[in-house]
């Protein structure tokens, strides 16, 4: 299959993911943002498992706020100096 930006097209075997828009095709991969809101990269070598889908069946994820992760806080150790005994 012709992989190229713009096309919309579906994952044979994993059909949950719905139909996906190639975003990019750089690096021998491509960029798919599939209509469950997530962006999954695709290796050319596994290009057969996409075929062409109907343009009308991709569906674009609904708008949201970005997902914050959380940060943990990172405990600095503090050396402890022993004192010298007089």
């Amino acid at each position: 299959m012709n992989v190229k930006r713009g096309i919309v097209v579906s994952h044979m075997a994993m059909n949950e993911w719905g139909a996906g828009m190639v975003v990019a095709v750089a690096d021998g991969r491509a960029t798919i943002q599939f209509s469950d809101g997530i962006i999954r990269k695709i290796a050319a070598s596994h290009y057969t498992t996409l075929q062409p889908a109907d343009p009308a069946s991709y569906l674009p994820p609904p708008e949201c706020d970005p997902i914050v992760k959380k940060v943990r806080a990172v405990r600095k150790s503090v050396k402890k100096i022993k004192e010298p005994v007089v």
